[in-house]
């Protein structure tokens, strides 16, 4: 069984697509793939909708979620969700 989370950012004057840019130069989304437990750490362009991404992040089990909920990049991730002005929308899922 994974966990499997999508999770929506949505801003304006392309917030979402910047915030996504600078989690790369940064060096966090490399730090959150090879982190323990991490299967999958992928953003995406909705294309109908230009001020949104969408990440679909993977985890081999709960604890390993838990574990990067803990971590200190998520501070840096809220500080970044913060300077981008981002609104999410999140959904989290069981995998069989």
């Amino acid at each position: 069984m994974s966990i499997l989370v999508n999770i929506y950012y949505s801003g304006k004057d392309n917030n979402a697509k910047k915030f996504v840019n600078e989690m790369i130069n940064k060096g966090i989304v490399n730090k959150i793939r090879n982190e323990n437990g991490n299967l999958q750490y992928d953003y995406f362009y909705p294309i109908d909708d230009n001020e949104t991404v969408l990440l679909i992040d993977r985890w081999q089990d709960e604890e390993s979620l838990n574990k990067h909920h803990k971590s200190e990049m998520m501070k840096e991730i809220a500080s970044l969700r913060l300077k981008y002005k981002l609104h999410m929308k999140v959904f989290k899922y069981q995998i069989l």
